[in-house]
């Protein structure tokens, strides 16, 4: 079994990779952790200290192999606001009960959650019930993969809803 003892962002992934790994948002953050391939296979994650990786970033093996990690389809909650200020309202509602959201342009992505989904269609939302990639926005002091540092959150805004549809 190979190891897997460094991650380059997605921006930085300069080869293909040799196999794939799909994860759920809250099976993306780890340091040390067995992972299944979607070929079959197995690597073993052994990094110096816990990441949290996004659709794309790339686990390196000690051959110098790299290993694409994508977001696995989840069962989400597509909320669509009336207008722009709309979506603000919400996403102040969901960030005040602290939800992990993927904030897009005309939309807000959030796991599904019966009592979150009533307070949203009381708030005037459509709600709509999706399967698709998840990738919430990550917090202000978060630390990302293939980097030693955190970010703003603004830095870390999911890409463009067309890249987060499975594919």
């Amino acid at each position: 079994m190979q190891r897997a003892i460094s991650v380059l962002a997605a921006t930085a992934a300069g080869q293909a990779p040799v196999a794939t790994v799909f994860l759920p948002h809250d099976q993306r953050h780890f340091r040390r952790k067995l992972l299944h391939l979607s070929d079959g296979g197995m690597v073993m994650l052994d990094l110096k200290e816990a990441v949290a990786l996004a659709d794309g970033d790339r686990l390196v093996l000690d051959n110098g192999d790299q290993v694409e990690v994508k977001a696995a389809d989840e069962k989400l909650y597509a909320i669509h606001p009336r207008d722009r200020l709309h979506l603000i309202e919400l996403a102040w509602h969901l960030g005040n009960r602290h939800l992990p959201a993927q904030i897009e342009e005309e939309r807000i992505v959030i796991l599904r959650d019966p009592v979150i989904r009533a307070m949203l269609e009381g708030l005037g939302a459509g709600v709509e019930e999706v399967e698709e990639r998840f990738q919430p926005v990550r917090g202000a002091y978060h630390h990302h993969a293939g980097h030693g540092h955190a970010h703003p959150a603004s830095a870390a805004m999911p890409p463009a809803a067309e890249n987060n549809k499975a594919g």
